[in-house]
C-alpha cells in the first residue's frame, strides 16, 4: 500500500542504505523507528539555498517533501515500509533567511505528502523551526514511525 500510495505521487520506492558515513540512516527500538536527519535530495538534484533569499516557498514545499519520501527510505534500510502503521513525530529544519518566520508552512510540504500517504486522521505530531543547516541544505528533517511488530 505505502509503496503503491508512493508511485501514485512520482515516487520510486527503494530503501535506503543502513549505514550513512559514521551513523545510521535509522535505527529500530521496539515497534517505533527513527530516522536520521534526511534532505531534499532526488534523482541526482539537492535542493539548497536559505529559504525566502535564494529558495521560493514552493521550493522550500517541495524540498521538504522528498525529505519525507527518504525518511521512508531510510526507515526501509531497518524493516520493511508496508510495516509502518503511522508517523509518531516530525522534526522539520528550515534554512532560514533573517527574518523568516513561516517554517510551520514550509514543513506543511511534508505533512501534507505525508497525509496522503497515512491519512489526514492518522496525521502526526510535528515541530517545524528555522536555524542554519549543514551544506546548506533548504530542508531537513527527521521522523519517527510505528510500525507493526
Amino acid at each position: 500500500m505505502i509503496v503503491e500510495k508512493l508511485k501514485e505521487l512520482g515516487y520510486e520506492y527503494t530503501p535506503a542504505n543502513k549505514k550513512t558515513l559514521a551513523f545510521h540512516s535509522a535505527n529500530k527500538v521496539g515497534n517505533l523507528v527513527f530516522t536520521s536527519g534526511q534532505v531534499p535530495r532526488f534523482n541526482g538534484e539537492i535542493i539548497t539555498g536559505k529559504v525566502d533569499a535564494e529558495v521560493d516557498m514552493e521550493t522550500a514545499k517541495k524540498a521538504a517533501e522528498i525529505c519525507a519520501f527518504n525518511c521512508l527510505r531510510a526507515a526501509g534500510a531497518v524493516v520493511d515500509v508496508e510495516s509502518i502503521k503511522r508517523v509518531v513525530k516530525v522534526l522539520g529544519m528550515v534554512n532560514v533567511s533573517d527574518g523568516f518566520n513561516q517554517t510551520s508552512q514550509v514543513i506543511n510540504g511534508c505533512t501534507e505528502f505525508l497525509n496522503k500517504i497515512f491519512g489526514e486522521d492518522n496525521s502526526h505530531a510535528r515541530s517545524a523551526v528555522g536555524l542554519t543547516l549543514p551544506n546548506n541544505f533548504a530542508v531537513e528533517i527527521e521522523m519517527i514511525f510505528e510500525v507493526e511488530e
